[in-house]
């Protein structure tokens, strides 16, 4: 026997619902804002360093630092989503400072701030090796700076030499590229030679690496 038609009206196609742009989020891993999440401006293209990879990097910091975070003094030279400044700061480090030449991510970065009251973070809208050449000059030094430039565009290779300049003695620098900074004895290009590779990995198509200056 046909079925009669139903007499409850049709439910309306369901429309796909645009998000903001920050629908993408990671997380924050580890101390006082553990497992907070960070969004990321998706339509920006920005890449953020997967929670992952960034678990593997902090405990390799952790192990070069012993875990001290309390005296720490933190440059983000390309922040982004923030993802390594927040969790740097959420580890405890005493100051971070997070630079970034968008206008719309720095407002974002300065909004996450203002959620966490993150009274030891400065944002800084800015280019990055301005900004480098800059610090330098004034005589600034930090413990740990991290680098993870937009792939392709030689910013690594521009901003990594400016570092020497930039480290405490005994200081890191964290660095993420689209490949891996390994060479051969004495093959390493010039902007390279002067740093020491202490621990690098590979996830997907991310190569990553914690660094320290020959002196």
């Amino acid at each position: 026997m046909p079925k009669k038609p139903s007499s409850k009206p049709a439910k309306p196609a369901k429309v796909p619902v645009h998000g903001p742009q920050h629908a993408n989020q990671v997380r924050i891993i580890a101390g006082q804002w553990k497992r907070t999440p960070l969004p990321v401006l998706s339509a920006l293209g920005l890449r953020p360093t997967p929670d992952r990879v960034r678990e593997t990097a902090f405990n390799w910091i952790n192990h070069q630092r012993d875990a001290n975070w309390a005296s720490a003094q933190v440059l983000d030279l390309f922040a982004g989503s923030g993802a390594l400044g927040f969790e740097a700061a959420s580890r405890g480090a005493q100051s971070v400072t997070m630079i970034d030449s968008n206008a719309q991510v720095t407002r974002q970065l300065e909004e996450i701030k203002l959620k966490l009251k993150a009274e030891n973070v400065q944002i800084m809208r800015g280019d990055a090796l301005s900004v480098a050449q800059s610090a330098a000059a004034r005589g600034q030094r930090y413990d740990l700076i991290f680098l993870d430039p937009p792939y392709q565009q030689s910013l690594l290779e521009k901003t990594l030499p400016l570092c020497s300049k930039l480290l405490k003695e005994g200081g890191l620098v964290y660095a993420e590229s689209g490949l891996a900074l390994e060479f051969a004895e004495g093959e390493a290009p010039a902007w390279l030679a002067d740093w020491e590779i202490i621990r690098a990995d590979k996830a997907g198509m991310v190569f990553y690496h914690l660094l320290k200056y020959k002196s």
